[in-house]
């Protein structure tokens, strides 16, 4: 499922309301991927997902709906917001809300991996290297920290 950013008033707002709804209809996990057109590392990432297909839709299709975020480079934290519902979230407080304890800046490529009422189910790295190999990208679908 792609999500395209609302930009507006200086905001990028992705809008994750109809990927939770769907994710609990389908009673899926969300693999969350913030990605930026213009970011070569996400391209790497991007690239690694393209030549493992084979070995990686059936994980990603049976327990997954993939939810990916187009951005660019350009949108910094201060700008990113995340929208569930009526509720919108700036990116600081998005991380604050998941408990993310690295307090982290916004680094492209990020994922997030969510229950289907948007709860976090473990800590992500972010950034180069994100999961190169099968097998670490395996273990991140199967929640093996």
């Amino acid at each position: 499922m792609v999500i395209e950013p609302n930009v507006r008033d200086g905001r990028t707002e992705f809008d994750l309301t109809a990927a939770q709804a769907r994710a609990q209809k389908e009673q899926k996990r969300l693999y969350v991927y913030l990605g930026a057109n213009d970011c070569p590392y996400c391209r790497i990432y991007e690239t690694f997902l393209r030549q493992n297909t084979h070995d990686l839709v059936p994980e990603f299709a049976r327990d997954y709906l993939v939810v990916d975020l187009r951005s660019s480079l350009s949108v910094k934290a201060a700008s990113l917001y995340f929208k569930i519902g009526a509720k919108s979230l700036d990116y600081k407080a998005f991380m604050d809300q998941l408990g993310d304890e690295r307090a982290r800046l916004l680094v492209y490529p990020s994922v997030w991996l969510f229950s289907p009422e948007l709860k976090p189910l473990m800590q992500m790295p972010a950034g180069t290297g994100t999961f190169q190999t099968v097998p670490e990208q395996l273990e991140i679908l199967h929640l093996v920290q």
